[in-house]
């Protein structure tokens, strides 16, 4: 299982480290902390970006 750092994950789904660090805290997106950073386990970026696609169109 591969994990992604904020900032990668910002840049995958083009959006700021801040909306991601949103999706985190909400709950939308998992999310494990190491130290005081978190970490995406990157299966759950695809997941959340192909659902939110579904709901849109």
């Amino acid at each position: 299982m591969k994990f992604l750092t904020v900032a990668e994950v910002a840049t995958v789904m083009r959006v700021s480290r801040m909306t991601v660090y949103r999706l985190v805290h909400s709950g939308e997106v998992p999310a494990v902390r190491v130290g005081r950073s978190f970490r995406v386990p990157e299966r759950a970026v695809h997941e959340y970006l192909r659902t939110a696609y579904n709901d849109v169109g």
